[in-house]
């Protein structure tokens, strides 16, 4: 059943008749206004208030509000899949950003040549996968991944966090009771931390950032990870998975362009270094931490980092 219903939904997405997600002009997917929107302004870091501990640099697209909202609401809530390819293009400015292709404000540069660039998507709850018929936040990846290779950039989208036990809906929670709730709820998943450590660069995405508690407790979980493989001795030593927590799932990469579940190959496929530093050596929230995070939209007041 869930099959037919994504079938269904990527066939209406093509062949029914469009109205923009944004404002809801007939015949077009995205109307030049509601594009502008999305992509008219240069990505930012933006902070929620208060801060989760652990939350890493955050870099936005655009804000939450009007047309992006219900842009946003648009492909999550009612599958217009065809958003999917102007969100991912919002999202990859905000990784370009975060990995320091055009600067980011702790001095990170681009990853090392020849390392891909890890976009690694807060899961949804298999509950909301179900219901939805997708997850949007790998959907998005996917194709924010596909206009980073178009620019030069090697990414790849890695399903490695998984749910570990069920959590509450975050709807109606507070920022507390959001970090609460989510607290030790994500971890790798077997083989993902060879693969994370292998890699260039880890970019944290998502479609929005509101308490910053999903992204935060996803940092934990792929900062658990790298540290068991420091452990252990190098990426890929044996168990270092399982001790981060994510037992009994088959890591995923994501390497082709197109739809979910397309170009996808166990995460053994990538084995052993390059000479170049793997990232469980860097510093974590310090200049030089290639861990950080990038959403297509954020609360207009969460660009508003600098506050006394």
């Amino acid at each position: 059943m869930e099959s037919v219903r994504r079938w269904w939904h990527d066939l209406s997405g093509l062949v029914l008749p469009a109205e923009c997600g944004g404002c809801g002009t007939a015949r077009t997917v995205l109307c030049p206004e509601c594009r502008a929107a999305l992509h008219g302004s240069t990505p930012r870091q933006v902070r929620p208030h208060p801060e989760p501990p652990g939350l890493p640099a955050v870099h936005a697209a655009a804000r939450y509000a009007d047309e992006v909202r219900a842009v946003l609401l648009a492909h999550k809530e009612r599958g217009a899949l065809a958003l999917t390819r102007p969100l991912g293009t919002a999202l990859a400015g905000a990784v370009r950003v975060g990995v320091g292709e055009v600067g980011w404000g702790v001095g990170v540069g681009p990853p090392p040549p020849g390392r891909a660039v890890l976009l690694v998507p807060v899961p949804s709850s298999p509950r909301s996968t179900r219901s939805r018929g997708h997850d949007p936040a790998r959907r998005i990846a996917l194709a924010a991944a596909s206009e980073l290779r178009g620019c030069g950039m090697p990414a790849r989208v890695a399903a490695v966090l998984g749910q570990r036990r069920v959590v509450a809906d975050q709807a109606g929670l507070n920022s507390r009771q959001r970090l609460g709730n989510l607290a030790g709820a994500l971890a790798v998943v077997a083989g993902g931390g060879r693969l994370l450590g292998d890699a260039g660069a880890v970019v944290l995405v998502d479609d929005l950032v509101t308490t910053g508690a999903s992204l935060a407790e996803a940092a934990r979980a792929v900062r658990a990870a790298m540290e068991a493989e420091r452990a252990a001795g190098a990426p890929g030593a044996p168990g270092a998975a399982a001790r981060a927590g994510g037992e009994g799932v088959v890591a995923a990469v994501y390497g082709g362009a197109a739809r979910e579940g397309r170009s996808v190959r166990p995460s053994g496929a990538l084995n052993g270094g390059t000479g170049q530093v793997p990232v469980w050596q860097m510093g974590v929230g310090q200049a030089g931490d290639v861990l950080c995070a990038a959403v297509v939209a954020a609360p207009p007041d969460a660009f508003e980092i600098n506050r006394n």
